[in-house]
Order: structure tokens, then sequence, then C-alpha cells
């Protein structure tokens, strides 16, 4: 390695936060404890300063400073020797690589090649892999910054590999990122709120023309397409916090105080209450996944998965401590009511699509049968011949008099991994996949919803959105990134030739393509129109899949299992007549877990 830089490096450890100013104004992580004014949309964070030989610095990839607490030395010195590859710094905190991908003898060792080659650096650390890496593209827009949806197929590869460091510094740094003040149009969002990127930027040391100093500088959805706030962030990060703290063993991350206090206000901001009669999270379109206008604004099953499965893991983190409690108590309730109604109320198959068929309407009693008043002629003629006798699927979303009968790969494959399914229900899920092969999986796994929005309905759910156009993109395109969700959820239901299938239809194809973001047509034939390659999260979707067939004791680490007490709940309430007649008097159930 190079000498060890001459500059001095400050990063969070050493101040915990770093006050950057600009023309007066302040700003600073709430851990700090100081006052910050923001009159105009700036998102500065922790600074790290270094001396005017950058390129040193890059070549190094060290500082004087310490960062957080290392876990391994595995990121940057137990690399397999077989990548090879010409780092050359960006200027944006990430490194340009020159692939030698002659001497490569398998798919899975490109990947992680061009895994490595997409992880961008903080203070000369690992903090994350940029969204796309490809060379050829002259428009970057946003895949140039770390998405933290993006980032979760890498971390758990990194995780799997024994490379832990790359995630804790994510997880910690974003956690940093969580505190920072959010406004759009004098407007601020919940404290809680993860964003929805991050982009490390180099930049001048104001009064020192000689001196660079890295910001991460955060998106929360003000510079995102439409403006939408991104639900999922965390929900992902608590999912991958735990994953962490299972793989590594070392779980002194989530016990720190600044990550159980992350913890409170991510659970805070999804369990306060609001206008809605339901357990689900209420969203707007564009709030996860499919971020672009869709037609799941309301209650999507994508949100309610990963919100659920966000409870259990947070629950298991939490320490019992007397301020946690009362934060407990509600997350336990919740657990039990999303678990009943989205079990109740988004499941179909054969039997539950012939009972819609038959319902009443205009109900006005509290033991309706036809609770969201949902008229039969709902029931999309495609899916009356589409639906198999085996099998059956979470819809899409449920709000009052509407049903959105669409199929979403996602929001059904962490029903599964999350047990917001039942055992049978999973199971039926899994059957669907495999009766309708030619339709979800196709030429290239895996379509992220089914079937496409067309025509008419096309034009007024999408607004004509020209991404969105039937079978690409969101609408029906195919994402190779899905195919690690299709793994765990297959190897977890004891299935894993579901996956095996799926990968080596995958395989055929995926590094010829140069590692699409996603592909068109009904059956994923074409490379999608507008679609970037080497995106990072199909490279790493292909890898951890890979890594998981390999051994699949290891995706226990992101299994949620029901626990009994749950189970008995749960029960409780089947029992005790969901249909029931509302009491005189108000009685509040607490379900203790």
């Amino acid at each position: 390695m190079a000498a060890t830089l001459s500059h001095t490096c400050l990063c969070p450890n050493k101040l915990n936060m770093l006050v950057l100013t600009n023309h007066g104004l302040g700003y600073r992580s709430k851990w700090s404890g100081i006052k910050s004014s923001r009159h105009k949309s700036y998102n500065m964070i922790t600074a790290c300063h270094r001396g005017p030989d950058v390129n040193d610095r890059f070549r190094s990839l060290r500082c004087k400073c310490h960062k957080i607490d290392r876990v391994t030395d595995a990121t940057s010195e137990n690399r397999d020797p077989v990548f090879k590859s010409e780092l050359s710094a960006n200027g944006n905190g990430t490194f340009s690589s020159s692939l030698h991908i002659s001497g490569i003898n398998s798919i899975e060792e490109e990947a992680w090649e061009l895994l490595r080659a997409s992880m961008v650096y903080y203070c000369g650390h690992p903090v994350g892999t940029i969204a796309a890496n490809d060379p050829s593209d002259s428009s970057i827009l946003n895949y140039d910054q770390v998405f933290i949806r993006d980032f979760i197929p890498s971390g758990i590869a990194f995780l799997l590999k024994g490379e832990y460091d790359i995630v804790r510094n994510f997880i910690l740094h974003t956690l940093q990122l969580q505190s920072w003040e959010k406004t759009m149009d004098c407007h601020s969002p919940g404290q809680g709120l993860m964003p929805a990127s991050f982009k490390v930027r180099t930049v001048p040391l104001d009064g020192d023309d000689s001196a660079t100093e890295d910001i991460l500088d955060p998106d929360f959805g003000e510079a995102a397409i439409g403006r939408v706030a991104p639900v999922d962030s965390g929900l992902w990060w608590i999912i991958l916090l735990r994953a962490y703290g299972k793989c590594t063993g070392d779980l002194s991350v989530q016990e720190r105080v600044d990550v159980q206090t992350g913890i409170r206000m991510i659970l805070k901001l999804c369990l306060a209450d609001g206008f809605d009669m339901f357990p689900t999270l209420l969203v707007t379109d564009g709030s996860c996944m499919i971020d672009r206008r869709m037609g799941i604004h309301g209650h999507p099953l994508e949100i309610q998965a990963l919100f659920y499965s966000a409870l259990l893991s947070a629950r298991e983190m939490l320490s019992r401590e007397d301020a946690s409690a009362d934060l407990i108590t509600a997350l336990n309730n919740r657990l039990v009511a999303l678990s009943f109604h989205v079990r109740e109320y988004y499941w179909i198959d054969m039997r539950k699509l012939n009972e819609i068929y038959r319902y009443k309407t205009e109900e006005y009693s509290y033991d309706a049968v036809n609770k969201f008043n949902i008229y039969p002629d709902q029931i999309p003629p495609w899916l009356v011949e589409w639906m198999p006798n085996k099998g059956g699927y979470m819809i899409g979303n449920l709000q009052p008099a509407h049903m959105d009968f669409r199929f979403f790969s996602l929001g059904n494959l962490w029903s599964i991994v999350s047990s917001l399914a039942t055992d049978d229900q999973s199971h039926a899920i899994l059957d669907l996949f495999e009766a309708k092969w030619a339709d979800l999986v196709g030429d290239m796994p895996l379509k992220i919803c089914y079937p496409a929005l067309e025509g008419q309905e096309w034009r007024i759910i999408t607004g004509s959105d020209p991404k969105n156009t039937p079978w690409s993109y969101h609408n029906g395109g195919s994402w190779p990134t899905l195919l690690w969700q299709l793994t765990v959820a297959s190897i977890k239901m004891g299935r894993p030739e579901i996956a095996e299938n799926a990968v080596k239809v995958a395989e055929r194809r995926i590094s010829k393509d140069k590692w699409a973001e996603y592909y068109d047509t009904k059956r994923g034939r074409f490379i999608g129109k507008q679609a970037r390659l080497f995106q990072t999260w199909s490279i790493a979707g292909y890898v951890v899949a890979k890594q998981l067939l390999a051994n699949p004791e290891a995706a226990k680490i992101l299994v949620n299992v029901e626990d009994t007490e749950l189970v008995n709940a749960f029960s409780c309430m089947i029992s005790a007549n969901p249909r029931r007649k509302r009491p005189r008097k108000s009685i509040n159930q607490t379900f203790i877990v």
C-alpha cells in the first residue's frame, strides 16, 4: 500500500458530526446538538478533509483517521486473486474500473469483478455501490448514486462473502443521514425518513484552495422524479441491519444508542396514528421499487410485506427498556392486525375469485361479507383465464371499492420470506410461479408485475408515461435483480429447484447482455429500451442467488419465522369472529406477543 497521507482527515468518529457552513448557513446532524438554519435546499453531511494530493489518497485508500470500528479487512485485502481491475478516481468518491475479464472463466467471477468495481468510497473506506457503472453511457442522471434499496442485494452479497466492512459503513453512514433536516417547498417530512440515495462528492475546502473534502449528499425525494419520498428505504435498512447481526454475530452495531434511536424513529414514523381504518401503510404512488406513476398508491403489497418484515426484525433488535415498552406494545398489536388483514383480504385463488364473483354490494352493516364494497365486475377478463386451479397470490392493492388484481413479484416473494403469508399461501404462490412460468419467468426472470397496463388503462393510470409503456420497465418489464428474492423464498419453502431453474434461464444471456437493468416484451426477449447496462443490482441479485443456492442455510439471515405467540393471537382474532358487531363501549384489546 502507498505511504500514509500527510493531510489530516476528519471523520465522524472523531468529531461526531462536522458542521459545514455555506454563506453563513449551518448544517448538522441531530446527534451534534447544534441547531441548524436552512433557508435553501442544501444537503450537506459529514466531511472528510484531505490535502492537495488527491490521487495519492485514491491510490492508497487510506486516511489518517480511524473509520467506524472495523470488523474485518476483507474488503481491501482478502480479495480473490482473479479480480484484477485498474481503479482510478473519478472525482465523486467512486472508482471507474478497466475490467480485465479475459482470465475470468465463469459468469459468477465476472459478476464479482463488476460488483467490486461499483463500490463507492468515503474517506477511503467503502460505503456502498453505485446504481450502474456503464462506461459507455454519457447520460448519468442519478445512476452514479448509492440507492438504499439498490444496495440491499450488494450488501447481502458482501455479507455472505465475509466482507463485512462495507455493510457496516453503509448502515452507520445512512443512519447519520436520517437525522438531517429534509425540506421541499417549506415542508419537512417525518424525522425517521431515510434517504432514497446519497452521493459522495469531492469539493474544495472553504478557505483553502489546495485542499478538498468528501461530503455525503443525500436525496430524500427532493430531487427525485415526481418528488416522492422513499417509504421503503427505512424498511430495507432495518432488514439489512438484522441480516448484518445474524451473519456476523456482531450485535454491537444494533445495540448502539444511535442505531436504537434510528430504529425507533422509523417505527414511530410508520406507526403514527392517522385517518386510515386499516393496519396497512398508506403511501403515494412511486414510493418503492416502482418509483413512477403506476397506480400503486394506497396500500401496495410490496410496502406491506416490507413493513411486516421490518416490524418483526425491529422487535428482535430493540433493547428491552422502559422507553421502548409502549413502542413494542404498539408494534405487537400492529403485527397481529397487519397479518390478519393481508392474509384475509389480499389473498386470491380460484375459490376466493368465485366468492368475489358472487359478492353482494352496498352492504351497510357491521357483519358485512363484502367489507370493501368490491363490485364483481371489477374482476378482469384476463384473470378468469389466467388463474390456475392450483395456486394463488396476494393482490397488488386493496382500497375501498377497489382491488388491484395484478400480480406483483416482489410483494408476493417477500410475503413468503417475512411469513406474512401462511405456509399454505406461500406454497400456493410458488405453485403459481411454476404454473405460469412462461409469463412470469419467460426468457429472462422476473416479471415485476403481470399483466401490463395497455391502451386506455395505460394512458389513464400512468399518464401516458413513455418509459412505462406496455411490457416495459415497471409496466410488466422483467428484472433480473428479483432473482435473489425468488431464491430466498424458494429456499425457505424447501423448493430451491424453482430458483435454480430461474438462474439457469438468466445465465443464458445475462452476461452477454452486459447485465442489463431490465428487459422488455411479454417474455423478456429484448433488453429494455432505456435499460442501463452493468446495473449493479442485476449483478448483485445474480450473485446472491448463486451464493444462497450453494449454501441454503445462509438464507436464514433474511427469513422471518413467525413465532407461536403471534400465531395464537392471530387465531384468537379468527375465533372471535372478525365480523362481530361493534361493542357499545370501546374496549382496548392488547395482544401481548
